[in-house]
């Protein structure tokens, strides 16, 4: 058997005639996870399409991290934007608590 990319096989998604999984609650919740690359490339006077190019990413990728709208980022991922911004993870990433964002101390009582 012969595996594409990501370990599937091509034309093997889901099968005729059934719809696909229902979008779970989770779908609809905010992440208190901002990221701030668009004021990281502002502040290095980099476009998004050079930064995709020198890391290895598409622009639509980039694009999608930019906006806010990941739902995971892959420590490579994250790793090499960092290297050619010269940054830090916490440069990119910022933890914004909501008012549903109860610390943990305070769920388990």
């Amino acid at each position: 058997m012969v595996l594409g990319a990501g370990g599937l096989r091509a034309g093997r998604g889901v099968p005729r005639g059934r719809a696909p999984a229902p979008r779970s609650r989770a779908d609809d919740l905010t992440m208190p996870i901002r990221v701030h690359l668009d004021r990281v490339l502002l502040d290095r006077r980099m476009s998004l399409t050079e930064l995709a190019d020198r890391v290895g990413v598409t622009i639509a990728n980039l694009s999608i991290l930019k906006t806010g709208k990941a739902r995971a980022v892959r420590f490579s991922t994250l790793a090499a934007l960092c290297r050619e911004l010269d940054c830090q993870p916490g440069d990119l990433l910022v933890y914004e608590a909501g008012p549903d964002d109860a610390p943990l101390d305070e769920e388990l009582d």
